[in-house]
């Protein structure tokens, strides 16, 4: 295959590069561990095998023109453009470099450059290791344009595209900014997602110290990572469920070795490597982790004792000081809005530079004592697309409604909250129990909230439709209408596949001939060019049965003809007026027990479907 790329021979679509699986992807993977196995291990021969693996691809890119490249580049390639970068650093040889910089896909870059949000519909961890690469480049060159592609893409993922916990995505894919009410699945937030977003945040806040990219760095390390591990068996999470009553499914220890279980085996290593940093002559402490810090020679040892996140309490004890004046700078989160800070036991005046730190300056001695006291207290954050859907916090720990033990499905409507005021004044603490609240439900009972990372076998839901008794009144009735609507659609869908989006497609044994992936509307779909066709398996049971395929309402004259195992079961036909939004079209599908291969073949217009289902009954 790498031979054929040689000869200019290259077909790419998002995740199949001439017919291999994600190749590149999986060479930068081989790549990035030979150079960790140099760095961190010191093992013989591993940068010697790095610079060979690194010299074959090259002759084969510096054969190419800037196009082919860019042409290779739709495909998943992972942080090749990180690893040419850090091989560079490494060696000096500039070769290194010069591919690094060709391996900058431009159809991400120039838009985020441009500072604009074109990241709906793209596969979301397709995207984050390309800016770790700009980061990269920028530290390596001094190119401010790179610096400002990749704080413009930090920005614009953690204010417009992330959930409560910190995650981003929904089936692998960024959809429209601002947009999570309508985005709750069991299939948002990708671990490596944010594995990835960490990466990134270390290296902004290492190039200017600023609190609020470590807000960010512990919003998603408490409330993704330490959810996506379990204790009791280190089994992973792939996604983690925002969908109320959503679940969370592990791996296993031999059949299941997902890239969030590497990337999750990295995670949970690398929770003491934030803790402390250096700037200067400028301790910073970003993470309150109970943890000994041993700087080298006469410098600072300190010991961190807290049981953070469960209580705020912080307590520093210096057990060598360096000589002569110093400064240790506490990050100050955004969520405590009255922080307590003591030095020996007498208050201390928080004094900050504007950038989420308290600094205190003086001669240290072995045996100061500096005590942090952060407060913390519940609050409610609304989605941007919902007011009235809303998450709750208590300081750093996002809540969740406890829905049971995950073995049982969910057959319940969402737990709504009625109450007039503050939302999250619905929360009643539980005596004795930090971070545990309870809050009556509109529909009778009571909900458990708790911190959500450590629910780890049940089903949950974090976010909450809030509701005034007035608006209760007078919606609550359609409300609870449409949550029977759902879980009776749940009930029903036997099997379902979302085109265009990698996973789905070889769970369902997708091929297609004239056929392109495309983000749009929101979403990824499978347009096919006319003639062409799409062939699924999609799993069926006996009774009677409906395929339902999803397009969007302003596609307005297509048709196809619609084949299962070999003979026509109808047309898929839009209407000739259009409108917006997604929209369903049914055909009854043969029963039976075996799986159907479903084709559908296009006319003399071009076909763009979204998404095929099949519902019993």
């Amino acid at each position: 295959m790498f031979e054929e790329l040689r000869r200019g021979d290259i077909r790419a679509n998002r995740f199949s590069l001439n017919d291999g699986w994600v190749p590149i992807y999986t060479w930068h993977k081989v790549h990035a561990g030979l150079l960790d196995a140099h760095r961190l291990a010191a093992t013989p021969g591993a940068l010697d095998v790095a610079l060979g693996l690194a010299g074959y691809l090259a002759t084969i890119l510096e054969g190419l023109d800037d196009d082919q490249v860019q042409a290779i580049l739709v495909a998943e390639h992972g942080g090749l453009c990180e690893a040419y970068a850090e091989t560079y650093a490494l060696t000096g040889d500039p070769r290194w470099l010069n591919i690094a910089r060709r391996l900058r896909h431009r159809e991400l870059v120039d838009s985020l450059a441009q500072g604009r949000d074109d990241l709906a519909g793209l596969h979301a961890n397709t995207q984050i290791p390309k800016v770790i690469g700009l980061a990269r480049l920028y530290e390596l060159t001094g190119d401010a344009g790179e610096a400002r592609a990749a704080r413009f893409f930090h920005q614009t993922v953690t204010r417009r595209h992330s959930y409560a916990i910190g995650g981003n995505s929904d089936r692998e894919h960024f959809g429209p900014p601002d947009a999570i009410a309508s985005r709750l699945s069991e299939t948002t937030c990708e671990a490596c997602n944010s594995y990835n977003m960490l990466k990134l945040t270390r290296r902004l806040w290492s190039w200017a110290p600023d609190g609020a990219l470590f807000d960010d760095y512990e919003r998603a390390q408490l409330n993704h990572i330490m959810a996506h591990q379990r204790p009791s068996d280190g089994m992973f999470v792939y996604f983690m469920p925002m969908a109320a009553g959503g679940r969370r499914s592990y791996s296993t220890p031999e059949d299941s070795f997902w890239c969030c279980v590497g990337s999750g085996l990295e995670s949970h290593a690398k929770h003491a490597d934030s803790i402390w940093w250096m700037g200067g002559q400028i301790l910073y402490l970003n993470l309150f982790i109970a943890s000994r810090l041993d700087l080298p020679g006469d410098d600072f040892a300190i010991d961190l004792d807290t049981q953070f996140p469960q209580s705020g309490q912080v307590d520093l004890t210096v057990t060598r000081a360096p000589r002569g004046p110093r400064e240790i700078a506490i990050r100050l989160p955004a969520w405590c809005a009255t922080p307590r800070l003591s030095v020996n036991g007498a208050p201390a005046p928080i004094q900050t530079r504007g950038d989420g730190y308290a600094r205190l300056s003086r001669h240290w001695k072995a045996g100061d004592r500096v005590a942090l006291t952060l407060p913390m207290t519940v609050r409610a954050e609304p989605t941007p697309d919902d007011p009235n859907l809303v998450a709750f916090l208590s300081g750093p720990l996002v809540l969740a409604a406890d829905l049971g033990p995950d073995e049982r499905p969910f057959e319940q409507p969402v737990p709504a909250l009625v109450g007039e005021g503050a939302a999250h004044a619905l929360l009643q603490p539980a005596a004795g129990q930090p971070h545990v609240f309870s809050a009556a439900m509109a529909q009778g009972g009571t909900a458990r909230f708790s911190p959500f990372y450590a629910l780890y076998d049940r089903r949950t839901a974090v976010y909450a439709p809030v509701f005034t008794p007035a608006r209760w009144r007078t919606e609550g009735a359609a409300f609870l209408a449409a949550e029977q609507v759902r879980i009776a659609t749940a009930a029903r869908t036997v099997d379902v596949v979302y085109l265009g989006e990698q996973q789905p497609e070889v769970d369902h044994q997708v091929t297609a001939r004239d056929s392109e992936i495309m983000q749009i509307n929101g979403r990824s779909s499978r347009k096919l060019r006319p003639g062409g066709r799409l062939d699924m398996t999609l799993a069926r049971r006996p009774g009677p049965l409906t395929l339902q395929l999803i397009y969007w309402g302003q596609d307005t004259g297509q048709i196809a003809t619609v084949w299962v195992d070999g003979a026509v079961i109808g047309r898929f036909q839009t209407p000739a007026t259009g409108q917006d939004g997604f929209f369903p079209l049914d055909l009854p599908l043969p029963p039976g027990a075996a799986p159907a291969r479903v084709r559908i073949e296009a006319g003399e217009t071009a076909v763009m479907i979204y998404e095929a289902r099949v519902l019993a009954g």
